[in-house]
């Protein structure tokens, strides 16, 4: 068995993006031994033990020669589990225990134990993709959870052992993704929520307009169980839009079984996430809770309490629907278009304004706990409503109000005619008090009232675009006079 070489191909992880890699071993005379080379780290380097004991495990013959193991292009850093598959079997080829060609036209991921079994690895859906993209079979864990969109050749491998039996002995997966999904948010609905129609009514108004939103009330009024229902009233995800998302979250190691489902991802991370932790970071990089709420919805209750800084990095993400996120080995580009809705306070007790509730909080604490936002961020927020603690008697009585079927169906119907209103737009400009298309009576009210309440510029845009979303939601081609004071009303009066 002296002088063997052999050739796998596999791939590697960056950030969302994936990259080939070709396994290269030789076997030459020397002290027998694992050598790795081509920019691995410490988890690829293990990668030695693990091999060495799953041949073992599975009866294969350890080598009794020098083996050097290339990871090509050898000038990028290599990370994860994934490579032991792969590397394992090159070996077995470079040997002559295997058939030179018996995976010819496959791409192999996968981790192996000790005692021989292929462990799932994160990043499945993104390597399905790279495979599918290239006319590629597709070797991973029989236990990956792949349900995306490509439905190319994957077949699936539980042990070292099965790969003795070629290509066509493994399962195939896959068939799951092709079976009708589950209906979404079964146990959610809006029907849950009670005594809270002007809340529901700003729910609404933000997810047919996309805006950003706050709530805010008194401990227990109910912003969280809001919060958790707008992606009930969120159109489904298209085909794209969910291929997108459960790349994301594979790449990230997330269950990706809610949104194979069709389901909006949801996200809520607590108020003492690091920056990394919500826009992207770590080694290897990953994407942040801003790119697993990618379609969806990024919940933050307790807004005040994040760190300042923090917050401040969510201006760009917001803006450009993507972070990039810099490290000495390279750049990461993460996608994150998704809906912002936070939740506070408005005191630092909580009580301010609270019927029934006296506030403890002085005036310069209150001051300095509504300033804690920001105004850019406040600047991105469009749509403010108070949540108000709903009544005991119509909690006890068990009152019902809008159900998330009739929302959905109102966000559904006004971004349609938004969307035919904007293809017959004849002037195209950009500004947006002008792309409002308010009649003469609303342009009159609302001069008025801009200036009475001294609003900038910035809160006039806020306003005029949430009074567009509330003709959109009545099917109006121009704005009212009612559209007009009612998003006034949901501007930004306290926080910020």
């Amino acid at each position: 068995m002296s002088g063997g070489a052999a050739m796998v191909q596999t791939a590697a992880l960056h950030g969302v993006e994936t990259m080939g890699v070709t396994v290269e071993v030789s076997t030459s005379g020397g002290i027998p031994g694992f050598d790795i080379v081509g920019m691995p780290d410490s988890s690829v380097l293990e990668a030695r033990s693990r091999v060495r004991c799953a041949l073992r495990s599975c009866k294969f013959e350890l080598p009794r020669e020098h083996v050097t193991i290339n990871l090509s292009p050898a000038d990028m850093r290599k990370s994860g589990t994934a490579f032991d598959l792969p590397i394992a079997v090159a070996i077995l080829i470079a040997t002559r225990q295997l058939p030179p060609r018996i995976v010819d036209g496959c791409l192999l991921v996968g981790e192996l134990g000790l005692n021989g079994n292929v462990n799932v690895v994160r990043g499945d859906v993104a390597y399905e993709a790279y495979a599918c993209e290239r006319n590629l079979t597709l070797i991973t864990s029989v236990g990956s959870p792949l349900m995306g969109g490509c439905y190319g050749d994957v077949r699936g491998i539980g042990s070292l052992l099965d790969i003795r039996g070629g290509v066509d002995s493994l399962v195939r997966l896959g068939n799951a993704c092709r079976e009708e999904p589950e209906a979404p948010y079964e146990s959610l609905d809006f029907d849950d929520v009670v005594d809270q129609e002007l809340a529901k009514r700003a729910m609404v108004i933000a997810a047919a307009g996309r805006h950003g939103m706050l709530m805010v009330g008194p401990p227990g009024s109910g912003k969280t169980m809001l919060a958790r229902r707008l992606p009930t009233i969120l159109p489904p995800l298209s085909e794209e839009e969910r291929a997108n998302a459960l790349l994301i979250h594979s790449v990230a190691g997330q269950p990706i079984d809610a949104v194979a489902r069709g389901e909006r991802p949801f996200r809520a991370p607590h108020h003492s996430i690091s920056i990394g932790g919500l826009i992207g970071g770590g080694r290897p990089v990953l994407p942040g809770e801003i790119s697993l709420a990618h379609k969806g919805v990024l919940f933050l209750d307790e807004l005040p309490e994040f760190a300042r800084n923090s917050l401040q990095a969510l201006r760009q993400p917001l803006e450009d629907r993507e972070v990039r996120v810099g490290r000495v080995d390279g750049s990461y580009t993460f996608p994150c278009d998704f809906q912002l809705v936070g939740a506070a306070n408005p005191c630092p007790c909580g009580h301010l304004g609270d019927p029934g509730h006296e506030c403890t909080c002085s005036a310069s604490r209150i001051a300095a706990y509504q300033s804690r936002i920001g105004g850019p961020l406040m600047d991105r927020i469009d749509v403010v409503v108070d949540v108000a603690r709903p009544e005991t008697s119509k909690v006890i009585k068990g009152q019902t109000g809008m159900t998330s079927s009739e929302m959905a169906r109102l966000v559904e119907d006004a971004r349609s005619f938004a969307e035919e209103r904007e293809q017959g737009l004849c002037n195209k400009t950009k500004d947006p008090i002008a792309r409002a298309n308010l009649d003469l009576r609303a342009q009159a009210v609302f001069e008025g009232l801009a200036e009475r309440l001294a609003l900038g510029g910035r809160a006039i845009v806020r306003v005029a675009r949430v009074a567009r979303t509330i003709a959109d939601l009545e099917q109006r081609e121009r704005v009212s006079e009612d559209n007009i004071v009612e998003a006034l009303g949901f501007r930004s009066r306290t926080l910020g």
